[in-house]
């Protein structure tokens, strides 16, 4: 198989939670314990930082990869889901991982994958960790995929863990309230390992006090611990909350094995796009009018989201919306401002919500838009619309802001 011919293998032979939901989810780390022992365990061949939490993980974990980057160690970044194109889950220094090493994997380990019926986040998390090993990188900032205590990536045993914060998503597997959400991303805390927590919440503080204490894991809480006035070129206010995880994160590597400079974190957090290649995160695609997306796509981020927009000077807001089948759509309603004209559309993924049922829902609340048949034609509509001083946002999930990107 070429290329294109195994990503098609990856994504449609198997189940891919971003495409199907609930079904791909396996809550069970045996299979991937396997998968591990098949490979020569590459995840005891590098060191790593484990990166975890409801929102801000990514943004941390690219901020952390450049940062890292800047002190001139080499630096593995595995991160999900991806945008276009499916090496931009496995990157080393910003650059993905190669075609050629997608296609051997896959085809070398294709008889196991099968005869053990791996998921798709399984054998993604394997073809990481080994193009991780073989490489030889100093450190790897590995995401975690969904929770923590079962997720594939839970195998690891970091230099450091890092939970940035939690909020109400994917409850159909972790839990309905904060607590049990909490103690679901937990799990990645390990046996005398640091664990930093980017948010202080009332509702989760005691639930990682307790783990870290049953660990024996030393436990910062960044928000406690740091201020500062560094800036970061991802955009977005919400950023500052990342920004303290990375640097608490930062004294904790120093502590160790790893020398970080005090240019290497500034300039690291100046340079996250350009030093890794991260899109998406209040990303400004135009202007005049101006036109900004954002892959939030829960309760906490999407206020977070909100709550910048409306700080934006603009004549009339326009909104490209769409959301997958199994978000619930009215409880996040009160997060959307009525005074903006909006434009529904379905993300082009099997778990897409129909335009019509989201329009539908939206209307039936008081606020006023259009249907159109793809996220393009939604976001041209909105451009047609659009004065030069006004503001399109687009976004509602992660597979609306890929399609136009």
């Amino acid at each position: 198989m070429n290329y294109f011919e195994t990503t098609q293998w990856l994504f449609s032979q198997l189940p891919l939670y971003q495409n199907v939901g609930k079904s791909a989810y396996k809550a069970d780390l045996s299979q991937t314990l396997k998968l591990a022992k098949q490979l020569n365990h590459p995840e005891h061949q590098f060191k790593s930082i484990h990166v975890g939490g409801t929102n801000g993980k990514g943004s941390t974990a690219h901020m952390l990869a450049s940062v890292l980057q800047e002190a001139g160690y080499k630096v593995g970044l595995y991160t999900s889901p991806h945008l276009k194109d499916y090496r931009e889950r496995i990157r080393i220094n910003g650059a993905m991982i190669s075609e050629d090493f997608v296609v051997d994997f896959v085809a070398h380990n294709k008889l196991f994958f099968e005869s053990n019926a791996l998921s798709f986040f399984e054998m993604s998390v394997g073809m990481a960790f080994a193009y991780f090993a073989d490489e030889q990188v100093d450190i790897a900032v590995v995401e975690v995929g969904l929770g923590g205590r079962l997720d594939s990536t839970n195998i690891l045993n970091p230099e450091v863990s890092v939970i940035t914060n939690i909020g109400l998503d994917h409850t159909q597997f972790l839990g309905t309230t904060l607590e049990a959400i909490a103690g679901e991303k937990a799990g990645i805390i390990k046996p005398n390992t640091p664990i930093v927590i980017g948010e202080t919440q009332s509702e989760t503080e005691g639930v990682f006090r307790t783990k870290a204490t049953k660990e024996q894991a030393p436990i910062y809480f960044a928000d406690q611990l740091i201020e500062t006035t560094l800036s970061t070129s991802l955009k977005g206010a919400y950023q500052i909350h990342n920004v303290r995880t990375v640097l608490q994160t930062v004294k904790i590597l120093n502590l160790g094995a790893f020398t970080i400079p005090t240019e290497a974190v500034q300039q690291g957090l100046l340079k996250v796009t350009e030093n890794t290649g991260l899109r998406g995160r209040w990303e400004v695609l135009g202007s005049s009018p101006t036109i900004i997306c954002d892959t939030a796509h829960n309760r906490e981020g999407l206020r977070l989201v909100f709550k910048q927009l409306l700080t934006e000077k603009f004549q009339r807001l326009h909104v490209v919306v769409g959301m997958v089948n199994d978000k619930d759509v009215l409880s996040l309603l009160e997060l959307f401002p009525k005074q903006a004209q909006y434009y529904f559309c379905s993300p082009n993924v099997p778990r897409g919500l129909e335009a019509s049922q989201l329009a539908q829902i939206f209307t039936e609340h008081g606020f006023e838009g259009s249907l159109h048949t793809s996220v393009k034609d939604a976001l041209k509509a909105a451009k047609q619309s659009a004065s030069h001083d006004d503001l399109i946002y687009v976004g509602g999930s992660t597979f609306v802001v890929a399609e136009i990107i």
